[in-house]
Protein backbone atom coordinates (compact mmCIF):
# COMPACT_ATOMS: atom_id res chain seq x y z
CA UNK A 1 0.00 0.00 0.00
CA UNK A 2 1.43 3.37 -0.84
CA UNK A 3 2.35 5.98 1.82
CA UNK A 4 0.12 8.15 0.82
CA UNK A 5 -3.07 6.35 1.48
CA UNK A 6 -4.86 7.19 4.20
CA UNK A 7 -8.90 7.60 5.55
CA UNK A 8 -9.32 11.66 4.64
CA UNK A 9 -12.25 11.87 6.28
CA UNK A 10 -10.96 10.63 9.59
CA UNK A 11 -7.88 12.46 9.49
CA UNK A 12 -9.28 15.72 8.61
CA UNK A 13 -12.00 15.32 10.91
CA UNK A 14 -9.92 14.85 14.13
CA UNK A 15 -7.68 17.56 12.61
CA UNK A 16 -10.45 20.23 12.71
CA UNK A 17 -11.23 19.77 16.41
CA UNK A 18 -7.48 19.88 16.92
CA UNK A 19 -7.61 23.01 15.40
CA UNK A 20 -10.51 24.53 17.20
CA UNK A 21 -7.41 24.94 20.13
CA UNK A 22 -5.63 27.23 17.22
CA UNK A 23 -8.44 29.08 16.57
CA UNK A 24 -8.60 29.92 20.81
CA UNK A 25 -4.87 30.42 20.82
CA UNK A 26 -5.45 33.20 17.85
CA UNK A 27 -8.77 34.56 19.76
CA UNK A 28 -7.38 35.14 23.36
CA UNK A 29 -4.36 37.13 21.75
CA UNK A 30 -6.20 38.79 19.13
CA UNK A 31 -9.11 39.76 21.49
CA UNK A 32 -7.01 42.65 23.72
CA UNK A 33 -6.01 44.81 19.97
CA UNK A 34 -10.13 45.84 20.28
CA UNK A 35 -9.99 46.32 24.13
CA UNK A 36 -6.83 47.83 24.98
CA UNK A 37 -7.46 51.14 24.70
CA UNK A 38 -10.64 50.83 26.81
CA UNK A 39 -8.47 49.35 29.43
CA UNK A 40 -5.66 52.01 28.91
CA UNK A 41 -8.91 54.42 29.65
CA UNK A 42 -10.78 52.30 32.52
CA UNK A 43 -8.01 50.95 34.53
CA UNK A 44 -4.49 52.75 33.20
CA UNK A 45 -5.14 56.06 33.27
CA UNK A 46 -7.31 56.65 36.26
CA UNK A 47 -4.85 54.96 38.02
CA UNK A 48 -2.06 57.60 37.08
CA UNK A 49 0.07 54.37 35.48
CA UNK A 50 2.46 54.70 32.75
CA UNK A 51 2.63 53.55 29.07
CA UNK A 52 5.10 50.79 30.63
CA UNK A 53 2.77 49.67 32.96
CA UNK A 54 -0.10 49.32 29.88
CA UNK A 55 2.40 47.61 27.45
CA UNK A 56 2.50 44.85 30.82
CA UNK A 57 -1.21 44.72 30.87
CA UNK A 58 -1.89 44.09 26.88
CA UNK A 59 0.89 41.65 27.38
CA UNK A 60 0.28 39.90 30.22
CA UNK A 61 -1.40 36.89 28.98
CA UNK A 62 1.76 36.17 27.81
CA UNK A 63 2.97 35.20 30.91
CA UNK A 64 0.72 32.69 31.28
CA UNK A 65 1.76 31.63 27.53
CA UNK A 66 5.52 31.44 29.00
CA UNK A 67 3.99 29.35 31.74
CA UNK A 68 1.79 27.38 29.54
CA UNK A 69 4.65 26.71 27.06
CA UNK A 70 6.52 25.50 29.97
CA UNK A 71 5.34 23.23 31.72
CA UNK A 72 3.51 21.86 28.16
CA UNK A 73 6.15 19.50 28.11
CA UNK A 74 4.92 17.64 31.45
CA UNK A 75 1.43 17.81 31.08
CA UNK A 76 1.39 16.25 27.36
CA UNK A 77 3.82 13.57 29.03
CA UNK A 78 1.56 12.95 31.98
CA UNK A 79 -1.84 13.05 30.89
CA UNK A 80 -1.51 12.29 27.10
CA UNK A 81 -1.99 14.72 24.30
CA UNK A 82 -5.53 14.71 24.43
CA UNK A 83 -6.35 15.47 28.32
CA UNK A 84 -3.90 18.28 27.56
CA UNK A 85 -6.05 19.77 24.77
CA UNK A 86 -8.90 19.46 27.49
CA UNK A 87 -7.55 21.24 30.07
CA UNK A 88 -6.41 24.31 27.66
CA UNK A 89 -10.26 24.31 26.98
CA UNK A 90 -11.00 24.91 30.60
CA UNK A 91 -8.35 27.74 30.80
CA UNK A 92 -9.92 28.93 28.14
CA UNK A 93 -13.51 29.32 29.38
CA UNK A 94 -12.52 30.72 32.78
CA UNK A 95 -10.27 33.01 31.21
CA UNK A 96 -13.16 34.48 29.00
CA UNK A 97 -15.36 34.90 31.92
CA UNK A 98 -12.75 36.46 34.45
CA UNK A 99 -11.36 38.70 32.12
CA UNK A 100 -14.73 40.23 31.31
CA UNK A 101 -16.26 40.34 34.96
CA UNK A 102 -12.83 40.52 37.19
CA UNK A 103 -14.76 42.08 39.82
CA UNK A 104 -16.30 39.19 40.55
CA UNK A 105 -16.68 38.09 44.65
CA UNK A 106 -13.69 41.07 44.80
CA UNK A 107 -14.51 44.45 43.70
CA UNK A 108 -17.00 46.85 43.50
CA UNK A 109 -18.24 46.70 39.45
CA UNK A 110 -16.76 49.32 37.56
CA UNK A 111 -14.88 50.93 39.94
CA UNK A 112 -11.10 51.32 39.13
CA UNK A 113 -8.65 50.12 41.23
CA UNK A 114 -4.72 48.62 41.55
CA UNK A 115 -6.25 44.77 43.29
CA UNK A 116 -9.11 45.16 40.73
CA UNK A 117 -6.12 45.78 37.45
CA UNK A 118 -4.25 42.87 39.08
CA UNK A 119 -7.03 40.53 39.06
CA UNK A 120 -7.70 41.52 35.60
CA UNK A 121 -4.21 40.71 34.85
CA UNK A 122 -4.44 37.15 36.16
CA UNK A 123 -7.35 36.30 34.50
CA UNK A 124 -5.80 36.91 31.72
CA UNK A 125 -2.47 34.74 32.20
CA UNK A 126 -5.02 32.20 33.10
CA UNK A 127 -6.00 32.03 29.78
CA UNK A 128 -2.62 32.72 28.28
CA UNK A 129 -1.53 29.32 30.27
CA UNK A 130 -4.33 27.88 27.82
CA UNK A 131 -2.51 29.29 24.98
CA UNK A 132 0.57 28.08 26.11
CA UNK A 133 -1.15 24.54 26.46
CA UNK A 134 -2.44 25.02 22.89
CA UNK A 135 -0.17 26.29 21.09
CA UNK A 136 1.94 22.92 21.82
CA UNK A 137 0.14 20.75 22.17
CA UNK A 138 -2.52 21.29 19.03
CA UNK A 139 0.35 21.01 16.41
CA UNK A 140 2.16 18.58 18.50
CA UNK A 141 -1.32 16.27 18.48
CA UNK A 142 -1.93 17.09 14.72
CA UNK A 143 2.17 15.95 13.43
CA UNK A 144 2.09 12.73 15.59
CA UNK A 145 -1.74 11.51 13.98
CA UNK A 146 -0.66 13.34 10.39
CA UNK A 147 0.22 10.94 8.00
CA UNK A 148 3.80 12.19 6.56
CA UNK A 149 2.99 13.11 2.85
CA UNK A 150 0.38 16.15 4.13
CA UNK A 151 1.73 16.75 7.38
CA UNK A 152 2.36 20.00 6.57
CA UNK A 153 -0.12 20.75 5.14
CA UNK A 154 -2.14 19.35 8.77
CA UNK A 155 -0.20 21.22 10.84
CA UNK A 156 -0.11 24.66 8.89
CA UNK A 157 -4.33 24.04 9.03
CA UNK A 158 -3.55 24.98 13.00
CA UNK A 159 -2.50 28.10 11.84
CA UNK A 160 -4.57 28.96 9.48
CA UNK A 161 -7.50 28.26 11.90
CA UNK A 162 -5.01 30.99 14.46
CA UNK A 163 -5.25 33.60 11.82
CA UNK A 164 -8.93 32.38 11.36
CA UNK A 165 -9.76 33.24 14.66
CA UNK A 166 -7.88 36.39 14.98
CA UNK A 167 -9.89 37.66 11.88
CA UNK A 168 -13.40 36.35 13.66
CA UNK A 169 -12.38 38.78 16.89
CA UNK A 170 -11.85 41.89 14.50
CA UNK A 171 -15.09 40.97 13.75
CA UNK A 172 -16.56 40.88 16.98
CA UNK A 173 -14.89 43.62 18.25
CA UNK A 174 -16.04 45.71 15.37
CA UNK A 175 -19.46 44.61 15.81
CA UNK A 176 -19.60 45.24 19.46
CA UNK A 177 -17.93 48.65 19.49
CA UNK A 178 -20.08 49.47 15.77
CA UNK A 179 -21.93 52.83 15.84
CA UNK A 180 -21.97 53.22 20.29
CA UNK A 181 -20.35 55.63 21.81
CA UNK A 182 -16.48 55.61 23.30
CA UNK A 183 -18.34 55.91 26.81
CA UNK A 184 -20.56 52.45 26.56
CA UNK A 185 -17.10 51.17 24.84
CA UNK A 186 -14.80 52.28 27.79
CA UNK A 187 -16.89 50.77 30.37
CA UNK A 188 -18.94 47.91 29.31
CA UNK A 189 -18.15 47.02 25.65
CA UNK A 190 -14.74 45.86 26.47
CA UNK A 191 -16.27 43.24 28.54
CA UNK A 192 -18.11 41.46 25.51
CA UNK A 193 -15.20 41.11 24.19
CA UNK A 194 -13.59 39.04 26.39
CA UNK A 195 -17.08 37.29 27.09
CA UNK A 196 -17.42 36.20 23.40
CA UNK A 197 -14.61 33.85 23.63
CA UNK A 198 -16.42 31.69 25.85
CA UNK A 199 -18.59 29.85 23.30
CA UNK A 200 -15.57 28.59 21.29
CA UNK A 201 -13.78 27.20 24.18
CA UNK A 202 -17.23 25.10 25.80
CA UNK A 203 -17.25 24.04 22.09
CA UNK A 204 -13.69 23.37 22.01
CA UNK A 205 -14.11 20.88 25.30
CA UNK A 206 -16.91 19.13 24.33
CA UNK A 207 -16.01 18.35 20.86
CA UNK A 208 -12.07 16.97 22.20
CA UNK A 209 -13.57 14.23 24.17
CA UNK A 210 -14.68 12.74 20.72
CA UNK A 211 -11.45 12.20 19.33
CA UNK A 212 -8.65 9.84 19.90
CA UNK A 213 -5.41 9.59 21.67
CA UNK A 214 -2.18 9.69 19.23
CA UNK A 215 -1.18 6.74 18.51
CA UNK A 216 2.74 7.81 19.03
CA UNK A 217 1.86 9.04 22.46
CA UNK A 218 -0.14 5.51 23.11
CA UNK A 219 2.81 3.64 22.15
CA UNK A 220 4.87 5.54 24.28
CA UNK A 221 3.38 4.79 27.37
CA UNK A 222 3.11 0.98 25.90
CA UNK A 223 -0.88 0.88 25.13
CA UNK A 224 0.34 -0.35 21.97
CA UNK A 225 -3.09 -2.38 20.80
CA UNK A 226 -4.63 1.45 21.36
CA UNK A 227 -1.92 2.44 19.34
CA UNK A 228 -2.38 0.21 16.18
CA UNK A 229 -6.25 0.52 16.17
CA UNK A 230 -5.74 4.25 15.69
CA UNK A 231 -3.28 3.67 13.11
CA UNK A 232 -5.44 1.48 11.08
CA UNK A 233 -7.94 4.03 11.15
CA UNK A 234 -5.90 6.38 9.73
CA UNK A 235 -4.38 4.26 7.28
CA UNK A 236 -6.78 2.06 6.19
CA UNK A 237 -4.64 -1.08 6.10
CA UNK A 238 -3.65 -2.98 9.42
CA UNK A 239 -0.47 -3.63 7.40
CA UNK A 240 0.54 -0.54 7.02
CA UNK A 241 -0.81 0.44 10.75
CA UNK A 242 1.73 -2.27 11.86
CA UNK A 243 4.38 -0.97 9.80
CA UNK A 244 4.41 2.12 11.23
CA UNK A 245 3.98 0.80 14.40
CA UNK A 246 7.14 -0.90 14.26
CA UNK A 247 9.02 2.54 13.27
CA UNK A 248 7.49 4.28 16.76
CA UNK A 249 8.15 1.21 19.00
CA UNK A 250 12.02 1.11 17.60
CA UNK A 251 12.23 5.13 18.04
CA UNK A 252 11.08 4.93 21.76
CA UNK A 253 12.67 1.55 22.97
CA UNK A 254 16.25 2.92 22.52
CA UNK A 255 18.64 2.99 26.14
CA UNK A 256 18.42 6.82 25.52
CA UNK A 257 14.62 7.18 25.87
CA UNK A 258 13.83 10.60 27.45
CA UNK A 259 17.21 12.41 27.74
CA UNK A 260 16.79 15.73 26.32
CA UNK A 261 20.39 16.16 24.99
CA UNK A 262 20.20 12.24 23.65
CA UNK A 263 20.33 13.41 19.58
CA UNK A 264 22.78 16.00 20.54
CA UNK A 265 22.40 20.09 21.70
CA UNK A 266 21.69 21.50 17.72
CA UNK A 267 18.35 20.27 17.33
CA UNK A 268 17.18 21.81 20.65
CA UNK A 269 18.99 25.31 19.55
CA UNK A 270 17.32 24.97 16.31
CA UNK A 271 14.17 24.65 18.03
CA UNK A 272 14.97 27.69 20.06
CA UNK A 273 16.18 30.00 17.66
CA UNK A 274 13.01 29.19 15.37
CA UNK A 275 10.50 30.24 18.11
CA UNK A 276 12.78 33.37 18.93
CA UNK A 277 13.39 34.75 15.15
CA UNK A 278 9.08 34.18 14.34
CA UNK A 279 8.52 36.57 17.55
CA UNK A 280 11.56 38.90 16.98
CA UNK A 281 10.40 40.03 13.59
CA UNK A 282 8.08 41.60 15.35
CA UNK A 283 4.52 40.06 13.83
CA UNK A 284 2.84 39.84 17.38
CA UNK A 285 3.44 43.53 17.54
CA UNK A 286 1.02 44.06 14.09
CA UNK A 287 -1.65 41.92 15.57
CA UNK A 288 -2.06 43.42 19.27
CA UNK A 289 -1.89 46.99 18.71
CA UNK A 290 -3.31 47.24 14.82
CA UNK A 291 -5.80 49.37 15.76
CA UNK A 292 -3.73 51.79 17.49
CA UNK A 293 -1.02 51.84 14.39
CA UNK A 294 -4.03 52.55 12.14
CA UNK A 295 -5.32 55.47 14.40
CA UNK A 296 -1.76 56.89 14.45
CA UNK A 297 -1.97 56.87 10.91
CA UNK A 298 -4.83 59.02 11.02
CA UNK A 299 -7.63 56.73 10.74
CA UNK A 300 -10.97 57.59 12.95
CA UNK A 301 -12.04 54.44 15.75
CA UNK A 302 -14.23 52.64 13.00
CA UNK A 303 -11.91 53.12 10.44
CA UNK A 304 -9.03 51.52 12.41
CA UNK A 305 -11.38 49.02 12.90
CA UNK A 306 -11.91 48.16 9.37
CA UNK A 307 -8.69 48.08 8.46
CA UNK A 308 -7.96 45.53 11.10
CA UNK A 309 -10.31 43.25 9.64
CA UNK A 310 -9.03 43.93 5.48
CA UNK A 311 -5.05 42.87 7.21
CA UNK A 312 -7.22 39.76 9.26
CA UNK A 313 -8.63 38.73 5.60
CA UNK A 314 -4.90 39.30 3.99
CA UNK A 315 -3.75 37.19 7.04
CA UNK A 316 -6.51 34.23 6.06
CA UNK A 317 -5.49 34.25 2.22
CA UNK A 318 -1.93 34.12 2.55
CA UNK A 319 -2.06 31.40 5.29
CA UNK A 320 -4.01 29.27 2.75
CA UNK A 321 -1.07 29.71 0.22
CA UNK A 322 0.86 28.17 3.19
CA UNK A 323 -1.24 25.22 3.21
CA UNK A 324 -1.08 24.63 -0.49
CA UNK A 325 2.25 25.08 -1.29
CA UNK A 326 4.35 23.66 2.13
CA UNK A 327 4.22 19.65 1.32
CA UNK A 328 5.27 21.00 -2.79
CA UNK A 329 7.87 23.78 -2.54
CA UNK A 330 8.83 22.55 1.40
CA UNK A 331 9.58 24.71 4.49
CA UNK A 332 13.13 26.48 3.41
CA UNK A 333 12.25 27.86 0.79
CA UNK A 334 9.33 29.33 1.86
CA UNK A 335 10.80 30.81 4.97
CA UNK A 336 13.45 32.16 3.08
CA UNK A 337 11.17 34.37 0.52
CA UNK A 338 9.15 35.23 3.72
CA UNK A 339 11.88 36.33 5.49
CA UNK A 340 12.54 38.70 2.51
CA UNK A 341 9.19 40.20 1.92
CA UNK A 342 8.99 41.13 6.07
CA UNK A 343 12.43 42.93 5.72
CA UNK A 344 10.99 44.95 3.08
CA UNK A 345 7.80 46.10 4.89
CA UNK A 346 9.51 46.98 7.93
CA UNK A 347 12.33 48.86 6.40
CA UNK A 348 9.64 50.70 4.29
CA UNK A 349 7.66 50.99 7.12
CA UNK A 350 10.43 52.21 9.42
CA UNK A 351 11.55 55.00 6.57
CA UNK A 352 7.73 56.53 6.03
CA UNK A 353 8.21 56.76 9.71
CA UNK A 354 11.25 58.35 9.78
CA UNK A 355 10.22 60.57 6.88
CA UNK A 356 6.39 61.13 9.13
CA UNK A 357 4.64 59.84 5.59
CA UNK A 358 1.24 58.89 6.95
CA UNK A 359 -1.01 57.48 4.49
CA UNK A 360 -2.29 54.43 2.58
CA UNK A 361 1.28 53.29 1.49
CA UNK A 362 1.51 52.28 5.44
CA UNK A 363 -1.63 50.26 5.23
CA UNK A 364 0.15 49.03 1.99
CA UNK A 365 3.48 47.86 3.86
CA UNK A 366 2.17 46.73 6.57
CA UNK A 367 0.03 44.30 4.39
CA UNK A 368 3.14 42.85 2.77
CA UNK A 369 4.94 42.41 5.97
CA UNK A 370 2.15 40.69 7.38
CA UNK A 371 1.41 38.51 3.74
CA UNK A 372 4.59 37.38 4.25
CA UNK A 373 4.47 36.36 7.46
CA UNK A 374 1.49 34.61 7.55
CA UNK A 375 2.85 32.32 4.10
CA UNK A 376 5.62 31.36 5.89
CA UNK A 377 7.10 31.87 9.22
CA UNK A 378 3.63 32.28 10.60
CA UNK A 379 2.39 28.48 9.73
CA UNK A 380 5.96 27.10 8.88
CA UNK A 381 7.76 27.43 12.32
CA UNK A 382 4.62 25.84 13.87
CA UNK A 383 5.20 22.73 11.08
CA UNK A 384 8.97 22.21 12.14
CA UNK A 385 8.20 22.54 15.87
CA UNK A 386 5.79 19.78 15.62
CA UNK A 387 8.36 17.78 13.25
CA UNK A 388 11.97 17.93 13.99
CA UNK A 389 12.11 16.67 17.57
CA UNK A 390 12.56 13.17 18.05
CA UNK A 391 9.76 11.11 19.79
CA UNK A 392 11.67 9.86 22.83
CA UNK A 393 12.15 13.89 23.47
CA UNK A 394 9.64 16.09 21.74
CA UNK A 395 7.26 16.51 24.59
CA UNK A 396 9.92 18.09 26.31
CA UNK A 397 11.63 19.46 23.47
CA UNK A 398 8.24 21.49 22.15
CA UNK A 399 7.75 23.10 25.46
CA UNK A 400 10.69 24.51 25.45
CA UNK A 401 10.70 25.71 22.01
CA UNK A 402 7.37 27.01 22.72
CA UNK A 403 8.30 28.74 26.47
CA UNK A 404 11.34 30.15 24.53
CA UNK A 405 8.94 31.48 21.67
CA UNK A 406 6.22 33.31 24.78
CA UNK A 407 9.04 34.75 26.16
CA UNK A 408 10.12 36.48 22.72
CA UNK A 409 6.66 37.37 22.39
CA UNK A 410 6.32 39.49 25.33
CA UNK A 411 9.47 41.03 25.38
CA UNK A 412 8.72 42.14 22.00
CA UNK A 413 5.13 42.97 22.98
CA UNK A 414 5.18 44.44 26.21
CA UNK A 415 7.95 46.86 25.22
CA UNK A 416 7.18 48.14 21.73
CA UNK A 417 5.17 51.41 23.34
CA UNK A 418 7.98 52.80 25.34
CA UNK A 419 10.16 51.95 21.70
CA UNK A 420 7.70 53.90 19.90
CA UNK A 421 7.73 56.86 22.37
CA UNK A 422 11.33 57.04 21.47
CA UNK A 423 11.63 56.23 17.80
CA UNK A 424 9.26 54.46 14.96
CA UNK A 425 12.13 54.36 12.82
CA UNK A 426 14.42 52.46 14.79
CA UNK A 427 11.48 50.20 16.17
CA UNK A 428 10.28 48.76 12.88
CA UNK A 429 13.91 48.93 11.94
CA UNK A 430 15.00 46.37 14.44
CA UNK A 431 12.04 44.18 12.92
CA UNK A 432 13.43 44.28 9.65
CA UNK A 433 17.17 43.67 10.75
CA UNK A 434 15.41 40.50 12.51
CA UNK A 435 14.10 39.59 9.65
CA UNK A 436 17.45 39.34 7.42
CA UNK A 437 18.43 37.41 10.12
CA UNK A 438 16.03 34.98 10.13
CA UNK A 439 16.36 34.15 6.38
CA UNK A 440 20.56 33.54 6.52
CA UNK A 441 19.33 31.27 9.71
CA UNK A 442 17.44 29.03 7.53
CA UNK A 443 19.78 28.82 4.74
CA UNK A 444 22.66 27.48 7.32
CA UNK A 445 20.95 25.98 10.02
CA UNK A 446 17.77 24.52 9.14
CA UNK A 447 17.49 21.01 7.74
CA UNK A 448 14.11 20.39 5.12
CA UNK A 449 11.79 17.76 6.14
CA UNK A 450 9.15 17.48 3.64
CA UNK A 451 7.95 14.02 2.95
CA UNK A 452 10.02 13.00 5.68
CA UNK A 453 8.12 10.70 8.44
CA UNK A 454 8.85 11.82 11.96
CA UNK A 455 10.93 8.77 12.20
CA UNK A 456 13.16 9.51 9.58
CA UNK A 457 13.63 12.87 10.37
CA UNK A 458 15.03 11.44 14.11
CA UNK A 459 17.69 9.67 11.76
CA UNK A 460 18.85 12.72 10.53
CA UNK A 461 19.79 14.01 14.23
CA UNK A 462 21.46 10.47 14.79
CA UNK A 463 23.82 11.47 11.91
Amino acid sequence: MSRTDYNAGYVFGITLVATIGGLLFGYDTAVISGAEKSIESFLIIPLGLSSFIHGATVSSALIGCIIGGAISGIISSRLGRKKSLLTAAILFFLSSIGSAFPETLFFTFGQPSTGLLILFNFYRIIGGIGVGLASAVCPMYIGEIAPAGIRGKLVSLNQFAIIFGMLVVYFVNWAIANGQAIEWINHTGWRYMFLSEAIPAALFGILVCFVPETPRYLALVRKEEQALAVLQKINNSAERAKEILDEIRHTVSESAKGKLFSYGKIVIIIGILLSIFQQFVGINVALYYAPRIFESMGAAKDASMLQTIVMGLVNVVFTVVAIMTVDKWGRKPLLIIGSTGMALGMFAISALSYLNIIGISTLVFIIIYTASFMMSWGPICWVLIAEIFPNKIRGQAVAIAVAAQWAANYLISSTYPAMMEYSGALTYGFYGAMAVLSALFVWKMIPETKGKTLEEMEQYWKK
